[in-house]
Formats: C-alpha cells, structure tokens, sequence
C-alpha cells in the first residue's frame, strides 16, 4: 500500500469516527449543544476562526487563501429529527425519540473533512467559511435556522458560490447527483382549526360536528388539488397531524389539522393555494362550522446556478459517479433561503449500499447510510470549492 492509499484509508477511518460521535448525540432543532462542541472540538487548531453560538447553537469556520480571491459559503445542518432509531448499531442514537434520520451526521462530517482538507492544502486565493446551521427540520410555526443565521448578520454581505449537498437513498454510495435547475421545491405549511358547537353525542342535532367537517375537508383537499392540476404539474400534498374532541360521547367542538404543500411552479404554488382557502370556506358552509387556515414555514424553491451546474459537471466524473438527475424532488430544505441570495448549488450525496437504492427512506426510524459515501461527498465538495476560488473573476 502507497502512502497516498494509506493516507486514504486513514482519513476514511476518521470519515467514519466523527459521523458516528455525531449521529450517536443527535439533538433537536436549537438544543444541538453537544453537536456543536463536537464541532468546534473537531475544528480546533485546523481553521482561522471558529465563530460559535450563530442563531443561538450554529458555527461558522473560516479558512482564508494566500491571496484575495471569491467568497464561498458550505452549509451543513446540525439538527436531528423526531423519530425514535430502530437500527441494532454500536453508534445508535442515545436520545430517546430523536436520531439523524435525514442524514444531517454525514452533512456535517463531510464538511468537516472538507475544512481539514483545505486547512492542510490552503488555497492560493480567496476563502471559504463553513456554516454549521442549526434547526432545518421545521415544525409547524416554528422559524427556520437559515433564516435565524441570516438575521443574526453572521454571515459576509456576498458570496461568489453557496455550495450543499443532502444524503439521498435513491443513489448508491460513490455517486452524486446534480439536479439542472430545481434541486428542493417550494414548502407551505398549513394549519387548519375547525370550530363548531359541541353536544352530547345522543343529541347530534344540537350540535355542529367539527370532527366531521374536518374529515369531509381532508378528503376534499387530497381529492381537490389532484384534480386541479394537470399530469405534468408537480404537486404535493400531506396532511400529518391531526387532533381535537374531548370525550367518545360529544360531539367534537373543535379540531384542528397541520400539513404542507409543495410545489415547483410558482403559478401552480399560487393556484393550489387560492384552491385550499375556497375548500375552506365551501366545506365550513356546507358543515355550518368555521374554518381558519394559516399559512406558515412558507419557503421558496430551491434553484440551482446554471454556472455552478456545469462547474459540477465538470469536475464531478473527476471524483464521483455524476448523475444528471431528470426530475426534481419534492422535499425541502431551508438551504432555498441561501440560495435565494447567493448563487447556490445543492447537490445529492448517494449513500444507499450497492444493489439497496430506495430501501431506506429518509425520516424514517431504520434510515442509515453506506459511510463509503463519506469520502465521495468529501471528494466532490472539496473538488467544487477549489473550482469556484479558481474561477478568474472575468468568467464568474
């Protein structure tokens, strides 16, 4: 073995390390506390300077080339998602009910490598920063992480390139995808609160049954929005939560649902949305109950820079198995808000064993990851970050 390779298997064994600390302490949004002194412990003596507590528990690491140059910005989210781990692993989660069922562990440790990469090879010219962000999973109501970084003004006022990747069971380990325009969709979230009149279940007439209406509305809108849109118009639509009554004997007073919306075209968004406020309203009338929809955690597609499109095409089949991805997802991810500001690009890390693509999904209990994929993302980021502080300015 060459002292390249040996060096190759020894950061591969470090890859995996780190991303099993990690995935072993996972905490929510805005409580990664251990997650980020994990970071920060990581990081010590290998960057220029580590700033800490950003949008109450992110960090922004910064490494500076010999010369001015461009300005890149990597992102990795920190949080965990609600879910309890099911997988028999020496490096399970230890919080109960919460694990990185999104792969958020290997976003951050690839991102670690990164900078240690950089830390040892520093580039010629201008300088990367790495942003650790908290709180991308978004319950209902609740703020975003990105958007809490980029009101805490930690962040420089341009950027030539924001650059992300998301773990991606539907690709194996050892490739990357690259979508050619939208790489998340567009996200509204919804809560809708029926409110009737409650009665003694013996007595229905009395009453103004919120429960039924509200059953009445979830299977008008699932049935509404599939036929307000044609065939090729991406569009989803999911109601999640759902709780009211007080007793099996009264008529309910009041229930309320929580869902989301997701879509690419902004006429489509809007259309969608104008559709639900009219069920709303026709299904109360029709119940003789009210209604109330609220719109929050609204959120933009997420659109990748045609530039930094082709510089991934580029340099990709130099590092990885690049796959041109012909249709975009409709999950989320509040990296959107970045890339609303900054030319971004967001691509997708495979991580599925050879022969088990689509086994594993993400946000779900069993959800792991081949760490072979470790090193790909490290390779492809590593590889695209040194592209874009190469760029002469002319052509950027």
């Amino acid at each position: 073995m060459t002292v390249q390779e040996r060096t190759a298997v020894d950061e591969a064994e470090e890859l995996r390390g780190v991303r099993r600390r990690l995935h072993s302490i996972a905490e929510l949004r805005f409580t990664e506390h251990r997650t980020g002194a994990e970071i920060e412990s990581l990081l010590d003596g290998w960057v220029d300077s580590l700033t800490t507590g950003v949008a109450g528990t992110g960090l922004i690491a910064r490494i500076g080339g010999d010369a001015p140059g461009p300005r890149v910005l990597l992102r990795a989210d920190m949080d965990a998602y609600p879910v309890q781990e099911v997988n028999d692993l020496p490096y399970a989660s230890t919080t109960p009910g919460v694990s990185h069922a999104c792969g958020h562990d290997a976003h951050m440790t690839v991102m670690v490598g990164v900078l240690r990469r950089l830390a040892a090879r520093r580039p010629e010219r201008g300088s990367v920063e790495v942003l650790f962000q908290p709180a991308e999973e978004i319950p209902f109501g609740q703020p975003s992480g990105a958007r809490g970084v980029l009101e805490s003004g930690a962040l420089a006022e341009s950027y030539d390139a924001v650059l992300g990747l998301h773990c991606w069971p539907n690709l194996e380990a050892g490739s990357v995808g690259v979508d050619p325009k939208i790489a998340m969709a567009a996200k509204d979230a919804f809560r809708m609160v029926a409110r009737g009149r409650a009665s003694h279940a013996a007595t229905p007439g009395l009453g103004r049954d919120a429960l039924l209406a509200m059953s009445d509305l979830v299977t008008s809108l699932h049935a509404v929005i599939a036929r307000r849109r044609n065939p090729d118009e991406m569009v989803a639509l999911n109601v999640g939560t759902i709780s009211g009554g007080a007793s099996q004997s009264q008529v309910p007073e009041e229930v309320a649902i929580t869902g989301t919306l997701r879509t690419h075209d902004p006429v489509v968004r809007a259309t969608c949305k104008q559709t639900i406020a009219q069920l709303c309203e026709g299904v109360g009338r029709a119940h003789d109950v009210s209604i109330e929809l609220t719109w929050a955690d609204e959120m933009p597609s997420l659109v990748n820079a045609h530039a930094l499109v082709e510089l991934a095409r580029a340099v990709g089949p130099e590092v990885c198995d690049l796959v041109d991805l012909p249709k975009p997802p409709l999950t989320t991810d509040d990296f959107a808000l970045l890339a609303e500001r900054w030319p971004g690009l967001y691509l997708k890390l495979g991580v599925a064993e050879p022969g088990r693509s689509g086994t594993r999904a993400l946000h779900s209990g069993d959800f792991d990851i081949d760490e072979r994929c470790l090193t790909t993302g490290v390779d492809m980021m590593e590889r695209l970050t040194r592209a874009v502080l190469s760029t002469d300015e002319r052509n950027r």
